[in-house]
């Protein structure tokens, strides 16, 4: 059993994820965090074995938890699920080390996907991503 940790501000997301999770075979969701401070008291509990972060907390900024937790935890898996498409946040969390990087945009189906991959120590892009369709933040420096 994959157990799935939702780290999102709006509890709809983290709600719907919860109800996509439970009736996966093979995944539950394990918690739930609002807030980053929140994240890292959950990570440490380590009652999870995938984290699914959203790059945009209220405290503190997403990329900067997925720092932090692969400094504590190199080996922990973490997908970001975030609207963000732009190729600099794509690029910034592969390079800090998340396992995925799931479009809000896409099917719930992706999520589950990037999660499986995450465990077998694969990385998942969403399609729109892998595909080159991300859009903006084209220049090198973004």
């Amino acid at each position: 059993m994959i157990r799935v940790l939702v780290a999102d501000d709006h509890h709809i997301v983290r709600q719907g994820l919860r109800h996509i999770l439970d009736r996966e075979p093979g995944m539950c969701f394990a918690g739930e965090a609002a807030s980053a401070s929140e994240v890292m008291a959950r990570v440490r509990e380590r009652n999870w074995d995938v984290l699914v972060l959203d790059i945009g907390l209220p405290d503190r900024s997403g990329m900067e938890v997925l720092k932090e937790i692969k400094e504590i935890y190199p080996e922990a898996p973490v997908v970001i699920l975030s609207m963000h498409t732009e190729r600099q946040y794509v690029r910034q969390a592969l390079s800090e080390g998340a396992s995925g990087y799931v479009a809000k945009e896409g099917a719930a189906e992706e999520v589950v996907e990037a999660i499986r991959m995450a465990v077998e120590g694969e990385v998942y892009l969403s399609p729109s991503l892998a595909a080159g369709g991300e859009k903006g933040g084209g220049g090198e420096g973004g």
